[in-house]
């Protein structure tokens, strides 16, 4: 007998519980493996308790929420799938550069699906941030079919009513960092399937957000009222509509979702209207003879370096005419730009609306990561788990400016929100381990420090016996406890609204868990807390988005709330 054989009989003579126990060990991929490598263990792996443990073992649901979501999905393995491919990858805190005062995307489990929330800048008021309802508004949302495939939609206004705008997930990297909204092509299900020849994000940041606006424009799909109340009936019943409207469009209260459908209602049908809105004449399908050599696309690209480089000579040797040189030059450029387009929409017969999330390099300061102005997208932050690496200070906090903190008066009823994530580095010599606190949202009326900025950092590895400057007893009992402190700078005025300078400061830690940062020179308190975000979002209160393509990426640059302006929708 072979050692392969050999070794499938003995896990096949394991009773089913210790089998189960012994899967504990093995990731969903070993399992995958196990199935593939031997035949007579593919009944045994595909056990709906196997992939029980499986689904435990991705860490993102707890066993509660994991049983639950069972109800409204094929099997335990088609759940395991939309964990480990959509669920892992993409939970966490999501940012970008506009506006300054700060675009927080949290994505968190629904039912079944993964929904995409932005933390409203905003004050706390007198009940503080743990006990308060946190304004936010829905980004997007991705939601499990009953096989754990995925189904995208984002989230919108238009003419002040609710939209969602249905489309696809391209691909989802496992240690994804940046979040795409793009456009893309498809071909029809009868036809073989092309990979698209031009890449959407090569395009110009004109015509891609004039597809992006032109598709949304076209896909959209009134939100219909559902019942208001939390319990796992109205969660079916939300989670069967969206996954009809995704397949029929505006007819999915007519359709079941066993019915056949003749067309895609959430593509666009690339044809010569298509072209027309996208500001080109004529026929798209038709390429200009003088930018376009029948044959290979190489063949085409040696003519661009061609005609490019005869503007090049014909520009050196006539200097008296530069702007007749100019103005070819102008012309080239807008050929190939025409020509990108035309590559990009003819490899399908439509086009609709993607996510794609995406492991790319990116360089980073003190946590903030470097952003392309031009993409609609969304980068993820590291957020570190506090036991990890001697880092207990790591994490998300929340907090506000003020001493004693939380105080409200009659004249201020609020006090403006502020999200840190605080990250571990090394000073530039790497003599000191520093704590930064780096600013994700601040719920100011006028930004007051740009979005990724450094409010403090302090020498961790260096603490000290500074005593805390307020009184830190009530009726003679100490309030707080502080237990230690660490010196450091903190923010200040500097050369311009973009570079600030920084003052002498120092960061108490008290034993009831808070951290507070006090300017010296002001003597001004920054009071923070560790804050779960989730348990916050679920008794938060819900506010109209922006127009579809804003909400997903504000790119305008902004020193206001942008986001103030949603009404309340629940």
């Amino acid at each position: 007998m072979k050692i392969g054989d050999l070794l499938s009989e003995l896990l096949l003579s394991l009773p089913e519980d210790v089998f189960t126990l012994i899967s504990r060990l093995l990731s969903p991929s070993d399992v995958c493996n196990l199935s593939l490598c031997c035949k007579t263990l593919r009944d045994l792996v595909d056990s709906e308790k196997i992939w029980l443990v499986q689904c435990e073992v991705v860490k993102v649901l707890p066993l509660s929420e994991i049983v639950q979501w069972r109800t409204g999905i094929s099997s335990y393995k088609a759940l395991c799938r939309f964990l480990v491919e959509v669920t892992k990858p993409l939970v966490g805190v999501w940012v970008h550069q506009n506006p300054e005062l700060g675009n927080v995307v949290y994505v968190m489990s629904g039912f079944l699906s993964v929904i995409g929330c932005r933390i409203i800048p905003q004050e706390v008021g007198s009940l503080g941030i743990q006990e308060g309802r946190l304004l936010w508004s829905p980004v997007f949302e991705i939601v499990s079919g009953f096989d754990g495939s995925a189904r995208f939609f984002l989230h919108g206004i238009d003419r002040e009513s609710s939209y969602l705008y249905p489309g696809f997930v391209t691909s989802i990297d496992k240690c994804c960092n940046v979040l795409l909204l793009e456009v893309e092509p498809k071909r029809r299900e009868i036809e073989r399937t092309e990979k698209v020849r031009f890449p959407f994000c090569k395009l110009p940041f004109c015509d891609r957000r004039k597809l992006l606006y032109l598709v949304t424009g076209h896909v959209g799909l009134p939100v219909p009222e559902l019942s208001l109340k939390d319990d796992k009936a109205t969660s079916l019943e939300r989670r069967t509509m969206l996954l009809k409207r995704h397949k029929f469009g505006g007819n999915w209260s007519h359709m079941s979702l066993e019915d056949e459908f003749c067309y895609d209602p959430i593509q666009v049908e690339i044809n010569d209207e298509l072209w027309t809105h996208l500001g080109y004449g004529g026929d798209f399908r038709h390429v200009d003879d003088e930018i376009q050599v029948q044959g290979t696309q190489r063949k085409s690209l040696s003519k661009y370096f061609r005609i490019g480089i005869k503007n090049i000579l014909r520009r050196s040797s006539s200097t008296g005419s530069s702007s007749s040189s100019a103005k070819q030059q102008a012309s080239c450029s807008s050929e190939i730009r025409r020509f990108n387009l035309q590559t990009f929409l003819s490899s399908g017969d439509f086009v609709g609306l993607s996510v794609k999330a995406s492991k790319i390099k990116l360089t980073s300061y003190r946590g903030w990561p470097s952003m392309h102005e031009t993409h609609f997208a969304l980068y993820k932050l590291p957020i570190k788990i506090p036991v990890e690496e001697n880092q207990e200070y790591a994490g998300l906090w929340g907090g506000t400016f003020g001493w004693p903190p939380g105080k409200c008066t009659e004249d201020k009823p609020g006090k403006a929100l502020f999200l840190l994530m605080l990250t571990y580095e090394k000073s530039q010599d790497g003599s000191d381990r520093l704590l930064v606190g780096t600013k994700i949202l601040e719920g100011t009326h006028y930004v007051m420090h740009p979005n990724g900025s450094a409010m403090f950092v302090v020498k961790i590895g260096s603490p000290t016996s500074e005593i805390f400057p307020f009184d830190d007893t009530t009726n003679g009992e100490e309030k707080y406890g502080f237990e230690c402190c660490y010196t450091g700078e903190g923010i200040a005025k500097g050369y311009g609204f973009r570079y600030p300078g920084y003052k002498p400061g120092s960061l108490f830690v008290t034993s009831k868990g808070l951290l507070m940062f006090v300017w010296k020179e002001t003597k001004t308190v920054l009071t923070l807390q560790r804050l779960n975000l989730e348990e916050l979002l679920k008794k938060g209160v819900c506010v109209s988005p922006l127009p579809p393509c804003l909400n997903f990426t504000y790119l305008t640059k902004s020193h206001t709330n942008v986001f103030a302006s949603g009404q309340r929708t629940s």
